[in-house]
């Protein structure tokens, strides 16, 4: 049996929906007006997207971007639904070992520049991207700038 579609989800439902069908792999950690941020296992992330965006109704991914917090990295999407205004704040760790995550850019085309730039920035491998490459810096770059480890030149 299909899943539902719910055009205009409320903050309470999408909790409710995302707990049920991805149980163990989605962590709601908290909910405000117009707001729902979870954590997401990394090998569900496409799975998750997919319903999100085909379910849900989340039009548009507003942001992918890399964060690094010196043992792991995280991918944070900002997922946004028009009918009701409500965004989904999806964190995914990384481990510092293996920084390949599976690509949205299939689901919102948009997605693909973002993940890009965060490929860019922070060196994550988003897998199945179209076009994964730099889009400002030089492809002979190895280093990536937005990464806490990355040095200045002048620097200690």
């Amino acid at each position: 049996m299909a899943d539902e579609i719910y055009q205009a989800p409320s903050v309470q439902e999408i909790s409710d929906l995302l707990t049920d069908k991805f149980s163990g792999k989605v962590e709601i950690t908290r909910t405000a007006e117009r707001r729902v941020y979870a954590k997401a296992e990394k090998d569900s992330i496409y799975e998750v997207c997919r319903y999100i965006h085909d379910n849900l109704t989340f039009e548009q991914a507003t942001s992918i971007m890399g964060n690094d917090m010196k043992d792991h990295m995280e991918v944070i999407y900002h997922l946004s639904n028009y009918f009701t205004g409500v965004m989904i704040e999806l964190t995914v760790k990384l481990p510092a070992d293996d920084l390949h995550i599976r690509s949205v850019a299939e689901i919102w085309g948009g997605g693909d520049w973002h993940e890009r730039e965060t490929y860019e920035l922070f060196g994550i491998i988003f897998d199945g991207h179209p076009k994964l490459k730099r889009l400002l810096t030089p492809d002979t770059y190895e280093f990536y700038p937005f990464r806490k480890s990355y040095k200045l030149r002048g620097q200690e």
